[in-house]
Protein backbone atom coordinates (compact mmCIF):
# COMPACT_ATOMS: atom_id res chain seq x y z
CA UNK A 1 0.00 0.00 0.00
CA UNK A 2 1.24 3.19 -1.01
CA UNK A 3 1.08 6.46 1.46
CA UNK A 4 1.23 9.32 -0.13
CA UNK A 5 0.96 11.59 2.72
CA UNK A 6 4.36 12.13 3.67
CA UNK A 7 5.18 13.37 0.26
CA UNK A 8 3.28 16.51 0.77
CA UNK A 9 4.43 18.25 3.82
CA UNK A 10 8.19 19.33 2.03
CA UNK A 11 6.27 21.27 -0.55
CA UNK A 12 3.41 22.77 1.95
CA UNK A 13 6.92 24.38 3.95
CA UNK A 14 8.28 25.33 0.58
CA UNK A 15 5.25 27.41 -0.49
CA UNK A 16 5.27 28.79 3.66
CA UNK A 17 8.58 30.12 2.64
CA UNK A 18 7.36 31.85 -0.56
CA UNK A 19 8.50 28.94 -2.75
CA UNK A 20 6.87 27.07 -5.19
CA UNK A 21 8.14 23.71 -6.50
CA UNK A 22 7.59 22.60 -10.38
CA UNK A 23 8.33 19.26 -10.46
CA UNK A 24 8.70 16.75 -7.10
CA UNK A 25 10.34 13.78 -7.65
CA UNK A 26 9.63 10.85 -5.36
CA UNK A 27 12.43 8.48 -3.78
CA UNK A 28 10.42 5.44 -3.18
CA UNK A 29 11.36 1.26 -3.69
CA UNK A 30 8.62 0.31 -6.32
CA UNK A 31 7.54 2.65 -8.89
CA UNK A 32 5.05 5.34 -8.19
CA UNK A 33 1.32 4.14 -9.27
CA UNK A 34 -0.52 6.92 -10.81
CA UNK A 35 -3.01 6.79 -8.06
CA UNK A 36 -0.59 7.90 -5.85
CA UNK A 37 0.99 9.91 -8.68
CA UNK A 38 -2.58 11.74 -9.12
CA UNK A 39 -2.76 11.72 -5.07
CA UNK A 40 0.53 14.24 -4.85
CA UNK A 41 -0.03 16.29 -7.73
CA UNK A 42 -3.77 17.15 -6.24
CA UNK A 43 -2.12 17.91 -3.15
CA UNK A 44 1.16 19.46 -4.03
CA UNK A 45 -0.35 21.68 -7.05
CA UNK A 46 2.17 20.26 -9.41
CA UNK A 47 1.22 18.78 -13.10
CA UNK A 48 1.11 15.01 -12.78
CA UNK A 49 3.59 14.50 -15.56
CA UNK A 50 5.81 16.39 -13.17
CA UNK A 51 5.30 13.98 -10.34
CA UNK A 52 8.70 11.79 -10.64
CA UNK A 53 8.92 8.17 -9.58
CA UNK A 54 12.64 7.84 -8.39
CA UNK A 55 12.82 4.34 -7.58
CA UNK A 56 14.89 1.71 -7.13
CA UNK A 57 16.71 -0.26 -9.99
CA UNK A 58 19.50 -2.69 -10.43
CA UNK A 59 22.38 0.00 -10.88
CA UNK A 60 22.63 3.73 -10.35
CA UNK A 61 23.50 4.10 -13.89
CA UNK A 62 19.70 2.89 -14.78
CA UNK A 63 18.71 6.56 -12.82
CA UNK A 64 19.06 8.41 -15.87
CA UNK A 65 16.89 6.04 -17.84
CA UNK A 66 14.21 6.04 -15.09
CA UNK A 67 14.66 9.71 -15.48
CA UNK A 68 14.15 9.80 -19.24
CA UNK A 69 11.19 7.10 -19.93
CA UNK A 70 9.31 10.11 -17.55
CA UNK A 71 10.45 12.99 -19.90
CA UNK A 72 12.18 14.89 -17.80
CA UNK A 73 14.50 16.57 -20.04
CA UNK A 74 11.55 17.85 -21.81
CA UNK A 75 9.86 18.90 -19.03
CA UNK A 76 12.55 20.77 -17.69
CA UNK A 77 13.36 22.51 -21.16
CA UNK A 78 9.52 23.53 -21.95
CA UNK A 79 9.54 24.94 -18.55
CA UNK A 80 12.92 27.01 -18.85
CA UNK A 81 11.37 27.91 -22.47
CA UNK A 82 13.87 25.92 -24.30
CA UNK A 83 13.73 24.68 -27.50
CA UNK A 84 14.67 21.18 -27.51
CA UNK A 85 17.04 20.85 -30.55
CA UNK A 86 18.69 17.76 -32.27
CA UNK A 87 20.63 17.12 -35.52
CA UNK A 88 18.06 16.15 -37.30
CA UNK A 89 15.65 19.02 -35.78
CA UNK A 90 16.53 22.62 -35.99
CA UNK A 91 14.98 24.65 -33.03
CA UNK A 92 11.49 26.18 -34.08
CA UNK A 93 12.53 29.50 -33.85
CA UNK A 94 14.91 31.31 -35.51
CA UNK A 95 17.57 33.01 -32.58
CA UNK A 96 16.08 30.68 -30.34
CA UNK A 97 18.58 28.87 -27.20
CA UNK A 98 18.90 25.14 -28.37
CA UNK A 99 19.01 22.45 -26.20
CA UNK A 100 20.96 19.21 -27.15
CA UNK A 101 20.90 16.27 -25.12
CA UNK A 102 24.67 15.57 -24.60
CA UNK A 103 24.79 12.36 -24.27
CA UNK A 104 22.15 9.66 -26.25
CA UNK A 105 20.05 7.24 -24.66
CA UNK A 106 21.34 4.67 -26.64
CA UNK A 107 24.57 4.89 -25.74
CA UNK A 108 23.75 5.28 -22.03
CA UNK A 109 21.25 2.21 -21.86
CA UNK A 110 23.94 0.18 -23.60
CA UNK A 111 26.61 0.98 -21.02
CA UNK A 112 23.78 0.03 -18.10
CA UNK A 113 22.66 -3.30 -19.38
CA UNK A 114 26.14 -3.97 -20.19
CA UNK A 115 26.94 -3.87 -15.94
CA UNK A 116 24.90 -6.79 -15.22
CA UNK A 117 24.13 -8.47 -17.87
CA UNK A 118 27.38 -10.14 -19.26
CA UNK A 119 27.70 -14.02 -18.39
CA UNK A 120 31.62 -13.97 -18.95
CA UNK A 121 33.20 -12.88 -15.50
CA UNK A 122 37.18 -11.70 -15.03
CA UNK A 123 38.53 -11.12 -11.79
CA UNK A 124 41.11 -8.85 -11.30
CA UNK A 125 42.90 -8.16 -8.01
CA UNK A 126 44.05 -4.50 -6.22
CA UNK A 127 46.93 -4.95 -4.34
CA UNK A 128 46.95 -1.81 -2.45
CA UNK A 129 47.71 -0.69 0.96
CA UNK A 130 44.24 0.76 1.89
CA UNK A 131 42.25 -1.82 1.26
CA UNK A 132 40.54 -2.19 4.51
CA UNK A 133 38.55 0.99 3.49
CA UNK A 134 37.68 0.41 -0.60
CA UNK A 135 36.76 3.84 -0.72
CA UNK A 136 40.53 4.84 -0.74
CA UNK A 137 40.24 3.25 -4.45
CA UNK A 138 36.95 4.39 -5.79
CA UNK A 139 38.03 6.13 -8.65
CA UNK A 140 40.08 3.28 -9.62
CA UNK A 141 37.29 0.68 -8.85
CA UNK A 142 35.15 3.25 -11.15
CA UNK A 143 37.60 2.86 -13.66
CA UNK A 144 37.77 -1.01 -13.90
CA UNK A 145 33.76 -0.87 -14.34
CA UNK A 146 34.04 1.57 -16.90
CA UNK A 147 36.12 -0.86 -18.78
CA UNK A 148 34.49 -3.97 -17.66
CA UNK A 149 31.47 -2.73 -19.21
CA UNK A 150 32.43 -2.08 -22.34
CA UNK A 151 34.39 -5.65 -22.83
CA UNK A 152 31.38 -6.79 -21.87
CA UNK A 153 32.38 -8.25 -18.77
CA UNK A 154 31.81 -8.67 -15.33
CA UNK A 155 33.86 -7.79 -13.19
CA UNK A 156 35.14 -9.15 -10.04
CA UNK A 157 37.44 -7.42 -7.53
CA UNK A 158 39.27 -9.01 -5.50
CA UNK A 159 41.52 -7.38 -2.92
CA UNK A 160 44.64 -8.40 -1.78
CA UNK A 161 46.46 -6.60 1.12
CA UNK A 162 50.26 -5.61 -0.04
CA UNK A 163 51.73 -5.88 3.15
CA UNK A 164 50.31 -9.31 3.35
CA UNK A 165 51.85 -10.94 0.70
CA UNK A 166 55.57 -10.23 2.56
CA UNK A 167 56.59 -13.36 4.35
CA UNK A 168 55.39 -13.09 8.23
CA UNK A 169 58.06 -13.10 11.25
CA UNK A 170 59.03 -16.15 12.33
CA UNK A 171 57.88 -15.97 15.90
CA UNK A 172 54.50 -14.53 15.80
CA UNK A 173 55.34 -12.62 18.98
CA UNK A 174 57.00 -10.71 16.93
CA UNK A 175 53.92 -9.98 14.77
CA UNK A 176 52.65 -6.11 14.99
CA UNK A 177 49.37 -4.63 13.03
CA UNK A 178 51.41 -4.05 9.91
CA UNK A 179 53.10 -7.79 9.61
CA UNK A 180 51.03 -10.96 7.90
CA UNK A 181 50.42 -13.82 9.96
CA UNK A 182 51.15 -17.49 8.32
CA UNK A 183 47.43 -17.65 7.25
CA UNK A 184 47.15 -13.86 6.13
CA UNK A 185 50.37 -14.88 3.84
CA UNK A 186 48.90 -17.76 2.63
CA UNK A 187 45.68 -16.11 1.78
CA UNK A 188 47.25 -13.31 -0.34
CA UNK A 189 49.03 -15.79 -2.54
CA UNK A 190 46.49 -17.54 -2.89
CA UNK A 191 44.45 -14.61 -4.18
CA UNK A 192 46.71 -13.32 -5.70
CA UNK A 193 46.93 -16.82 -7.90
CA UNK A 194 43.31 -16.54 -8.50
CA UNK A 195 43.05 -13.62 -10.66
CA UNK A 196 43.52 -13.18 -14.45
CA UNK A 197 44.83 -9.27 -13.84
CA UNK A 198 46.45 -7.02 -11.46
CA UNK A 199 46.36 -3.37 -10.75
CA UNK A 200 48.97 -2.26 -8.09
CA UNK A 201 47.45 1.59 -7.49
CA UNK A 202 49.24 4.71 -5.47
CA UNK A 203 50.05 5.35 -2.40
CA UNK A 204 52.67 6.91 0.17
CA UNK A 205 54.92 5.69 2.78
CA UNK A 206 57.43 2.39 3.00
CA UNK A 207 54.50 0.12 4.83
CA UNK A 208 53.67 -2.99 2.37
CA UNK A 209 55.90 -1.98 0.03
CA UNK A 210 57.63 -4.71 -0.89
CA UNK A 211 54.77 -7.11 -0.99
CA UNK A 212 53.57 -4.28 -4.20
CA UNK A 213 56.90 -5.35 -5.85
CA UNK A 214 56.39 -8.93 -4.81
CA UNK A 215 52.67 -8.29 -7.24
CA UNK A 216 54.51 -6.63 -10.01
CA UNK A 217 57.27 -10.00 -9.82
CA UNK A 218 54.72 -12.51 -9.75
CA UNK A 219 52.61 -10.43 -12.71
CA UNK A 220 56.10 -10.45 -15.02
CA UNK A 221 57.31 -13.50 -14.50
CA UNK A 222 54.00 -15.57 -14.56
CA UNK A 223 52.86 -13.10 -17.87
CA UNK A 224 49.52 -12.09 -15.94
CA UNK A 225 48.39 -8.46 -17.02
CA UNK A 226 49.35 -5.72 -14.92
CA UNK A 227 49.16 -2.02 -14.62
CA UNK A 228 51.13 -0.25 -11.70
CA UNK A 229 50.32 3.49 -11.18
CA UNK A 230 52.75 5.74 -9.78
CA UNK A 231 53.55 3.93 -6.49
CA UNK A 232 52.41 0.93 -8.58
CA UNK A 233 55.31 1.66 -11.15
CA UNK A 234 57.78 2.52 -8.84
CA UNK A 235 57.55 -0.70 -7.30
CA UNK A 236 58.01 -2.63 -10.35
CA UNK A 237 60.82 -0.58 -11.37
CA UNK A 238 62.36 -1.34 -7.60
CA UNK A 239 61.75 -4.67 -8.10
CA UNK A 240 62.78 -5.38 -11.84
CA UNK A 241 66.39 -3.73 -10.55
CA UNK A 242 66.81 -5.83 -7.90
CA UNK A 243 66.07 -9.64 -9.42
CA UNK A 244 66.88 -9.18 -12.97
CA UNK A 245 69.67 -6.03 -12.64
CA UNK A 246 70.87 -7.80 -9.80
CA UNK A 247 70.78 -4.52 -7.77
CA UNK A 248 70.24 -6.57 -4.49
CA UNK A 249 69.41 -2.63 -2.23
CA UNK A 250 68.00 -1.24 -5.06
CA UNK A 251 65.15 1.14 -3.42
CA UNK A 252 63.31 4.50 -3.49
CA UNK A 253 64.69 7.32 -1.69
CA UNK A 254 61.32 7.72 -0.31
CA UNK A 255 62.06 4.59 1.61
CA UNK A 256 65.50 4.03 2.25
CA UNK A 257 67.85 7.16 2.15
CA UNK A 258 71.11 5.58 2.56
CA UNK A 259 70.83 2.58 0.42
CA UNK A 260 73.67 2.75 -2.84
CA UNK A 261 71.47 2.33 -5.78
CA UNK A 262 68.28 4.70 -5.81
CA UNK A 263 66.16 3.29 -8.65
CA UNK A 264 63.69 5.89 -7.89
CA UNK A 265 64.17 9.51 -6.66
CA UNK A 266 62.80 12.82 -5.43
CA UNK A 267 62.32 14.87 -8.02
CA UNK A 268 64.97 17.92 -8.54
CA UNK A 269 63.00 20.57 -7.90
CA UNK A 270 60.96 19.28 -4.70
CA UNK A 271 64.43 18.29 -3.11
CA UNK A 272 65.82 19.05 0.47
CA UNK A 273 68.80 20.51 -1.84
CA UNK A 274 66.35 23.12 -3.27
CA UNK A 275 64.91 23.89 -0.03
CA UNK A 276 61.47 22.00 -0.25
CA UNK A 277 61.00 18.81 0.90
CA UNK A 278 57.03 17.56 1.29
CA UNK A 279 54.43 20.58 2.39
CA UNK A 280 53.22 21.66 -1.39
CA UNK A 281 55.89 20.06 -3.28
CA UNK A 282 54.00 17.43 -5.13
CA UNK A 283 53.93 17.39 -9.23
CA UNK A 284 50.29 18.13 -9.50
CA UNK A 285 47.74 18.43 -12.62
CA UNK A 286 47.29 17.50 -15.94
CA UNK A 287 50.30 17.21 -17.71
CA UNK A 288 51.41 16.44 -21.94
CA UNK A 289 53.67 12.81 -21.91
CA UNK A 290 55.33 12.18 -25.43
CA UNK A 291 54.82 8.32 -26.31
CA UNK A 292 58.61 8.32 -28.58
CA UNK A 293 57.56 4.30 -29.59
CA UNK A 294 54.36 4.48 -32.14
CA UNK A 295 54.60 0.87 -32.01
CA UNK A 296 54.31 0.11 -28.20
CA UNK A 297 51.26 -1.07 -26.41
CA UNK A 298 51.10 2.20 -24.70
CA UNK A 299 50.51 3.95 -28.39
CA UNK A 300 48.35 1.09 -29.05
CA UNK A 301 46.02 2.15 -26.51
CA UNK A 302 46.18 5.77 -26.52
CA UNK A 303 44.85 5.25 -30.98
CA UNK A 304 48.62 6.15 -32.06
CA UNK A 305 48.52 9.52 -30.46
CA UNK A 306 52.15 11.13 -30.03
CA UNK A 307 51.04 13.16 -27.55
CA UNK A 308 48.48 12.40 -24.06
CA UNK A 309 47.49 14.18 -21.28
CA UNK A 310 47.03 12.38 -17.79
CA UNK A 311 46.78 13.62 -14.71
CA UNK A 312 49.68 13.56 -12.17
CA UNK A 313 50.27 13.32 -8.32
CA UNK A 314 53.54 12.60 -6.87
CA UNK A 315 57.10 13.56 -5.61
CA UNK A 316 59.07 10.97 -6.71
CA UNK A 317 60.38 9.76 -10.33
CA UNK A 318 62.18 7.11 -11.56
CA UNK A 319 66.15 7.62 -11.49
CA UNK A 320 67.10 8.84 -15.52
CA UNK A 321 70.63 6.61 -14.44
CA UNK A 322 69.11 3.34 -14.28
CA UNK A 323 66.82 3.59 -17.69
CA UNK A 324 69.19 2.70 -19.78
CA UNK A 325 70.42 -0.61 -17.90
CA UNK A 326 66.41 -1.39 -17.57
CA UNK A 327 65.97 -1.33 -21.42
CA UNK A 328 68.38 -2.89 -22.30
CA UNK A 329 66.71 -5.92 -20.43
CA UNK A 330 63.62 -5.31 -21.70
CA UNK A 331 61.96 -2.65 -18.94
CA UNK A 332 61.10 -0.13 -22.07
CA UNK A 333 60.65 3.40 -21.12
CA UNK A 334 57.71 4.40 -23.49
CA UNK A 335 56.75 7.65 -22.54
CA UNK A 336 58.23 10.88 -20.98
CA UNK A 337 57.77 13.91 -20.62
CA UNK A 338 58.00 17.29 -22.66
CA UNK A 339 61.59 17.54 -21.97
CA UNK A 340 62.45 13.72 -22.31
CA UNK A 341 63.65 13.68 -18.62
CA UNK A 342 61.23 12.12 -17.08
CA UNK A 343 60.26 8.71 -16.95
CA UNK A 344 56.33 8.37 -17.13
CA UNK A 345 54.98 5.10 -19.08
CA UNK A 346 57.42 1.94 -19.04
CA UNK A 347 56.07 -1.84 -19.98
CA UNK A 348 57.80 -5.00 -20.45
CA UNK A 349 59.14 -6.17 -23.85
CA UNK A 350 57.43 -9.96 -24.44
CA UNK A 351 54.56 -9.43 -22.37
CA UNK A 352 51.36 -9.55 -22.86
CA UNK A 353 50.17 -6.88 -20.78
CA UNK A 354 52.84 -5.27 -18.50
CA UNK A 355 52.12 -1.38 -18.22
CA UNK A 356 53.13 1.13 -15.81
CA UNK A 357 52.16 4.65 -15.54
CA UNK A 358 53.61 7.30 -13.05
CA UNK A 359 50.46 8.98 -13.74
CA UNK A 360 46.61 8.86 -12.46
CA UNK A 361 44.74 7.79 -15.52
CA UNK A 362 41.77 6.36 -13.22
CA UNK A 363 41.03 10.34 -12.78
CA UNK A 364 39.65 10.98 -16.49
CA UNK A 365 37.85 7.52 -16.84
CA UNK A 366 34.43 8.25 -18.07
CA UNK A 367 31.63 5.53 -18.35
CA UNK A 368 31.32 6.16 -22.10
CA UNK A 369 34.98 6.40 -22.71
CA UNK A 370 36.63 4.16 -20.14
CA UNK A 371 40.55 5.19 -19.26
CA UNK A 372 43.05 3.19 -22.26
CA UNK A 373 45.27 1.86 -19.44
CA UNK A 374 42.49 0.59 -17.79
CA UNK A 375 40.02 -1.05 -20.83
CA UNK A 376 43.27 -2.45 -21.56
CA UNK A 377 44.07 -4.78 -18.47
CA UNK A 378 40.19 -5.98 -18.71
CA UNK A 379 40.74 -7.24 -22.12
CA UNK A 380 44.13 -8.35 -21.63
CA UNK A 381 42.63 -10.29 -18.49
CA UNK A 382 39.73 -11.25 -20.42
CA UNK A 383 41.95 -12.47 -23.67
CA UNK A 384 40.31 -9.70 -25.97
CA UNK A 385 42.75 -7.19 -25.92
CA UNK A 386 44.45 -8.73 -29.38
CA UNK A 387 40.82 -9.12 -31.02
CA UNK A 388 40.06 -5.70 -29.61
CA UNK A 389 43.32 -4.07 -31.61
CA UNK A 390 42.63 -6.46 -34.54
CA UNK A 391 38.97 -5.36 -34.92
CA UNK A 392 40.53 -1.52 -34.91
CA UNK A 393 43.74 -0.95 -37.15
CA UNK A 394 45.53 -1.99 -34.47
CA UNK A 395 44.57 0.21 -31.55
CA UNK A 396 42.36 0.24 -29.00
CA UNK A 397 39.61 3.20 -29.95
CA UNK A 398 38.12 3.50 -26.29
CA UNK A 399 34.31 4.18 -26.47
CA UNK A 400 33.89 2.74 -30.10
CA UNK A 401 31.43 0.26 -29.06
CA UNK A 402 28.90 3.13 -27.74
CA UNK A 403 29.27 5.53 -30.80
CA UNK A 404 28.77 2.07 -33.27
CA UNK A 405 25.47 1.84 -30.97
CA UNK A 406 24.55 5.62 -31.56
CA UNK A 407 25.63 5.64 -35.60
CA UNK A 408 23.42 2.11 -36.18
Amino acid sequence: MEIAVPRVCDPQELRMAGLSPDMIFCRCETMLSEAARGKIALFTQVLPEHVISVHDVANTYRVPLVLDSQNVAHSICKRLRLDVATPASPASRPGAPLYKTPISMKKWRLMADRLTSPAESVKIGIVGKYTGLADSYLSVVKALQHGAMEANVRLELVWIESSDLEEPPRESAASNGDSATPARFAAAWEALRSVAGVVCPGGFGDRGILGKALSSRFCRENKVPYLGICLGMQTAVIDFARSVLNLADANSEEFDKTCKHHVVVSMPEHSAEHGQELGGTMRLGKRATILRDSKSLAARLYDGKPVIDERHRHRYEVNPSVVGSMEAKGFMFVGQDERGQRMEVAELRDHPFFLCVQYHPEFQSRPLKPSPPFLGLVLAAAGKLEARFKRYGGFLKSGAVYEEVESA
